[in-house]
């Protein structure tokens, strides 16, 4: 019998980024994502899926759902998942860098991970000049959040449900260049059109503790136009769209945003 190949730090690395973009109940070797990945690392989609499993395990947000994982983790299992927690900052993006290796991805091309899919290469973002200035684990950060926000919201727009991924924006709820404790918390994201995300960059729609949605007067001043009604108005006082499995987004980040950014005056 050929003895298992042992999980290296880059396996482990690439299977914490599929977990953190796939939702608890995707973890199974039937899921496309899985499945490439694993021909990929040259393992069963069985052996990753397990591997995914055992990191549930270890995760406390599933815990306090009840979802008690597989009890196989092994100690370096343990031991990567904590540096991971403990350190997003430069986990997460040598967790990119690793995924982006394993499928011998250039810098020009950008790598999705897309659940119902599978993984998804393409060429199709220009590098601005302004991105050079940008250094590769911050780009790494930025491409991990985006998919594991997109991700969390089954690559919909959390008002719209607009299903275009080219038109989707992982938004911060709490601006990046302030708060950089939260720039790759999932729980600091939303899936938004991009003129949602741009309303709510400006700060002319917010959130409520609920999540329900509020315009500000700026916007309701620009009523009845067309426009205005059918993207926002129609959706006003309705809660974020999320899947069952979502993470959801952390209300105390919607009351700074309220207080720091909405404009909630004519």
């Amino acid at each position: 019998m050929t003895p298992r190949a042992k999980w290296t730090r880059d396996d482990l690395l690439v299977a914490l980024n599929l977990y953190h973009k796939l939702a608890f109940g995707q973890m199974h070797a039937r899921q496309p994502v899985i499945v490439e990945v694993a021909k990929k690392m040259g393992r069963s989609a069985n052996s990753l899926a397990m591997k995914l499993c055992n990191f549930a395990s270890l995760d406390p947000a599933l815990k306090i759902r009840g979802i008690k994982g597989l009890r196989g983790a092994s100690a370096k299992d343990k031991d990567v998942w904590q540096e991971f927690s403990s350190d997003m900052a430069n986990m997460a993006p040598a967790s990119e860098q690793a995924l982006r290796k394993l499928y011998h991805v250039a810098d020009e091309f950008e790598i999705d991970v897309i659940p119902k899919v599978g993984i998804i290469v393409r060429k199709d973002r220009t590098i601005l000049e302004t991105d050079k200035l940008v250094t590769v684990k911050t780009r790494r950060g930025q491409d991990f959040f985006r998919e594991a926000v997109l991700n969390n919201f089954d690559g919909r727009c959390g008002i719209s449900q607009l299903a275009i991924r080219e038109l989707l924006i992982a938004s911060h709820i709490l601006p990046w260049a302030s708060h950089p404790a939260e720039r790759l918390n999932v729980r600091n994201g939303l899936c938004l059109s991009r003129i949602h995300d741009a309303a709510f960059d400006q700060g002319l729609i917010a959130f409520d503790d609920s999540l329900n949605l509020i315009l500000s007067k700026r916007l309701r001043a620009q009523l009845p136009h067309p426009m205005i009604v059918e993207t926002f108005e129609r959706h006003e006082g309705k809660p974020i769209i999320l899947p069952e499995e979502a993470t959801v987004p952390d209300t105390s980040f919607f009351a700074i945003h309220r207080k720091s950014i909405f404009k909630d005056a004519a």
